[in-house]
């Protein structure tokens, strides 16, 4: 069964998310998402994939984008309304923690799904459970443009049979109706996920950067089109540095995915304080053979949900993502 590929996917850059700074409530009694905005960037190389996120607040109580752990060879950076606050809670719930790591295929996924096979399914649906009763909990209006989903998660991995890395971007939108009790008392539900594959890129596409932002509206330039308008900070890098001019012209070409592992994530941890400015950022790298490694991890600190390193062995069981499509 193949994912409806969206024409987005055809883009270098895929934007998705809500509109400026917004907080889901309307009053002391009700629950408080806060939103965690920013940018994820993400380079397939040679070897390795290098990820990067940059947050952005949104408000004085914005998070930043998290990463967590969903099984031995995929993560996921979270972005939206990731973390919520219960007025009888004084600690917020986090859709990043206690999540249950993924080992092997959940027999109810076994049939076909009109949207994703059941591999990826399971994961979109682990997700969709821990954020159901949540969302269950907003009765007013929350204003979302056409075909705003509140929660998106970035899922970024290897699949096996030699099928190599994937992005996926995996999307929770909401709907809303009056239940007749009052007029301004609503019944929110969060749909089922969409899901939009990333990479590999459709056939004789280009392999370069992806980047994914929340919101979509973010004035600051994706990495890609500063790379190609030849941005003076970024010049001076390539210029300074043979092995960055090398890996910056690879993803001109469109051969991304031929870069050099190494370099290619020197170039990434030196090129990101230029266009985080004085936004955090952290960055890491997945191997399929050996695993996660932080190259600048979070501020705030590495939790349970947050891997400190891979299996270097990925057992038989683990879950995959989307088999390799017919050529």
């Amino acid at each position: 069964m193949q994912v409806k590929r969206a024409s987005a996917i055809l883009l270098l850059i895929f934007a998705v998310g809500l509109a400026p700074a917004r907080v889901f409530a309307t009053d002391e009694d009700e629950i408080v998402a806060n939103l965690a905005g920013g940018r994820v960037i993400v380079h397939v190389t040679n070897e390795k994939i290098i990820m990067a996120a940059i947050d952005h607040p949104l408000e004085v109580k914005s998070v930043p984008p998290r990463l967590m752990d969903l099984d031995a060879t995929h993560v996921a950076i979270l972005l939206g309304a990731t973390e919520w606050q219960l007025p009888a809670q004084a600690e917020p719930v986090r859709l990043d923690r206690n999540f249950k790591r993924l080992t092997k295929q959940d027999p109810r996924y076994k049939s076909d799904s009109p949207e994703a096979e059941p591999d990826l399914e399971q994961i979109g649906v682990a997700l969709l459970e821990k954020l159901r009763p949540l969302v269950a909990q907003l009765h007013h209006k929350i204003e979302l443009r056409p075909d705003e989903p509140i929660f998106e998660a970035v899922v970024i991995g290897y699949a096996p049979d030699n099928y190599g890395p994937e992005v996926w971007l995996v999307e929770y939108h909401i709907e809303q109706e009056n239940n007749g009790r009052r007029e301004d008392y609503l019944q929110t539900r969060v749909l089922r996920p969409r899901y939009t594959q990333l990479y590999p890129p459709g056939k004789h596409l280009p392999r370069t950067l992806m980047e994914a932002r929340f919101p979509p509206d973010l004035d600051d330039p994706p990495l890609l089109g500063l790379i190609q308008s030849n941005e003076p900070g970024i010049a001076r890098l390539k210029d300074g540095e043979p092995r960055f001019s090398k890996v910056v012209d690879l993803i001109n070409k469109g051969q991304a995915n031929r870069a050099n592992s190494t370099d290619a994530t020197d170039f990434m941890r030196a090129v990101l304080p230029i266009i985080a400015g004085n936004h955090t950022f952290i960055l890491a790298t997945m191997e399929e053979q050996h695993g996660f490694e932080w190259i600048v991890p979070p501020e705030e600190g590495p939790d349970a949900n947050v891997p400190a390193a891979q299996d270097k062995n990925r057992p038989a069981e683990a879950p995959t993502l989307r088999r390799k499509p017919k050529p």
